[in-house]
């Protein structure tokens, strides 16, 4: 979609030393550079882009379409369309995602959960592990 596309422009910010408490919807782009204590809902229904830079810290769940992280995640991540996760991201929490780009320096304690069509791939359970 935004390869083809020219992405949304980011609409809103919330600035650095500020924070949010309670869940937040947008529409187009967001970025973060402050506090966000509560989900974030990216616009089903239009092209979303959401940057959460490096000062940034979002404590809930994030759903958008197109998802740019360096900064720190604490709640899962729901990347309709593509997530990129930059050398300073720091995340907490499952990560669902249709295209994924990580950089190295990027961590993710939880599970990667690939999109596939409208439905995601089950967890693959390995042999060697005993649950």
């Amino acid at each position: 979609m935004f390869n083809k596309k020219k992405q949304p422009p980011i609409k809103s910010l919330i600035a650095e030393g500020s924070q949010i408490d309670g869940n937040f919807k947008f529409s187009d782009g967001l970025r973060i550079d402050g506090v966000v204590v509560g989900n974030i809902f990216g616009n089903p229904d239009l092209a979303s882009i959401l940057v959460i830079s490096e000062a940034a810290t979002v404590t809930g769940e994030i759903h958008a379409d197109h998802i740019i992280i360096n900064g720190t995640v604490k709640g899962p991540v729901h990347a309709r369309l593509m997530l990129e996760l930059q050398p300073k991201a720091r995340i907490q929490g499952d990560v669902h995602y249709t295209a994924l780009e990580m950089h190295q320096g990027a961590l993710i304690a939880g599970q990667l959960r690939p999109i596939v069509g409208a439905e995601e791939k089950p967890t693959l359970k390995l042999a060697a592990n005993n649950g």
